[in-house]
């Protein structure tokens, strides 16, 4: 017998919400209605300015460090995602900005990978032939420096078509300098 008192009052209550919802979405409508009427639907008006400034007042100074924090946060993360993928270090990356970003980092790698091969040379032989190798390949790094810093100021079309010149180059570079240090180049 509970079961159908329960189901009773359940079947009871239901109308009741009803008119209560009813109640609720008439009084919204007339409220629309009367800011339609006066104007200030969709718009700012004094004293729904007062209200927002009267609440930003309260939750602002919650809402300021956690806001704060989470742009440091997302900043940070954008900053080691760019350094990786330049592949250089974090401290370094306001060096490598611009178009050519990328190439520098690659150039100034490469121009590490040149100190290396000096460092590396085992006898007097060897040492003058990488000293020679590193000069000339020094030099002509240098020029693909001056290159790519020339290319930011060129139109973009100009600009990709140089740097996809100085990517050929620096890849020669790379494979010659990988086959120095006892790598096989890839094919």
């Amino acid at each position: 017998m509970r079961k159908r008192t329960n189901r009773r009052r359940a079947a009871k209550r239901t109308p009741t919400e009803h008119r209560r919802a009813a109640k609720a979405a008439k009084k919204a409508d007339k409220r629309a209605a009367k800011a339609i009427k006066k104007g200030e639907h969709g718009r700012i008006t004094p004293s729904n300015a007062k209200k927002v400034i009267g609440v930003a007042k309260v939750v602002g100074p919650v809402l300021v460090p956690f806001a704060i924090r989470a742009a440091s946060a997302v900043r940070d993360s954008y900053d080691r995602a760019r350094a990786r993928r330049l592949g250089v270090p974090v401290d370094d990356l306001g060096t490598y900005t611009g178009h050519g970003a990328a190439l520098h980092a690659r150039i100034a790698g490469d121009s590490d990978a040149l100190r290396a091969l000096r460092e590396q040379a085992g006898d007097e032989e060897a040492r003058l032939a990488a000293e020679q190798y590193a000069e000339r390949t020094g030099a002509r790094l240098m020029q693909l420096t001056t290159a790519v810093r020339a290319a930011e100021r060129m139109p973009a079309q100009r600009r990709r078509s140089a740097h996809r010149a100085v990517d050929a180059e620096l890849g020669q570079i790379e494979d010659d300098l990988l086959t120095r240090f006892g790598v096989p180049p890839r094919r």
